[in-house]
């Protein structure tokens, strides 16, 4: 169980450095390009479905079974944190219609993530 939870994290932490660095990089060409802040959102959507099916995968890619229950796992655990976050940079409102689907956007994708992660196990 304990490898369980330590992968679990890990790949939480492997997605929300994918998430930072594509957020980064955006912003950096928001500021020194023309590009419209109107694709904001679907910059995130997109971001936190790749970085969620990637901790998913990297959660469930060390377990011996049930790799959908430990990428589900790491979705819920992304979405949390991610919807946390945005509660805190946004003063401490988000609409609950985003928040659910951000959740099940997560909670989707880590279950992909830990179906594929199962299959590529590294021993």
């Amino acid at each position: 169980m304990r490898i369980g939870i330590k992968s679990l994290f890990s790949g939480v932490l492997i997605g929300y450095a994918i998430t930072i660095t594509v957020f980064i990089g955006y912003a950096i060409l928001l500021t020194h390009t023309n590009l419209s802040e109107n694709n904001i959102s679907l910059v995130v959507s997109i971001t936190s479905v790749v970085s969620v099916l990637v901790a998913g995968f990297d959660s469930a890619r060390y377990q011996q079974k049930k790799g959908w229950a430990w990428g589900v796992a790491s979705g819920f655990l992304y979405g949390l944190l991610l919807i946390l976050l945005m509660m805190i940079f946004q003063g401490g409102t988000i609409s609950s219609g985003r928040s659910f689907s951000l959740l099940i956007l997560s909670l989707a994708g880590g279950g992909l993530g830990g179906v594929l992660g199962i299959n590529f196990k590294k021993e």
